[in-house]
Formats: C-alpha cells, sequence, structure tokens
C-alpha cells in the first residue's frame, strides 16, 4: 500500500523576521515554489523562500489539526518550535531534497 505524506512546515525570509506557517503533500515542491515566487501571495511579497521547520503526517486531518494549532500559537512559540529542531534557523530545504 501507498503511503501519502503531508507536512506542516514553517518557513522565513533571509532575516528570519516573518514567519509562514503551511501545509502541503509535496514539501520539496511546494518549498521550489516560495524560493522562485511562482505564486503571488503573503510568502512571496515578504520573500519567504527558507524551510526552517517541518512535520510528517500520513493522516490529512491530523496535519490539519496541527496547523491550526501552530497557527493559533504566538510568534514566540513558533520561535521555539524552530529552535528546538534547527537552532541556527538553517535553510532545510538541501535536506528534504
Amino acid at each position: 500500500m501507498n503511503t501519502k505524506n503531508y507536512f506542516i512546515y514553517i518557513a522565513t525570509n533571509k532575516t528570519n523576521t516573518v514567519l509562514y506557517t503551511g501545509i502541503t503533500n509535496n514539501l520539496v515542491k511546494r518549498i521550489y515554489q516560495h524560493k522562485n515566487k511562482i505564486v503571488s501571495s503573503f510568502s512571496s511579497k515578504y520573500n519567504i523562500n527558507k524551510l526552517v521547520y517541518y512535520e510528517v503526517f500520513q493522516d490529512v486531518n491530523d496535519t490539519i489539526k496541527r496547523e491550526k494549532q501552530i497557527k493559533a500559537g504566538s510568534r514566540k512559540k513558533k520561535l521555539e518550535l524552530v529552535k528546538k529542531m534547527n537552532p541556527y534557523f538553517e535553510d532545510l530545504y538541501k535536506t528534504i531534497l
């Protein structure tokens, strides 16, 4: 059986001043879109192009629930979440290719 993965992710800009939380079923493609400003949106306006955090799920409903939980949290909570996985805010894109 082929299991589909879903991702919750946090991306930021070069200076780590803006945090964007999103959900996707193709993380590589979605971050590529952010990096290349393929979709005109908040992320292209604020130059969101660096993947700094992600979680993997196999159930889309669990993914949506987690996304809402993260989005409802404060900026401080999001920063703490990122720092646990990625203390130096390195671009994780190369690790998912």
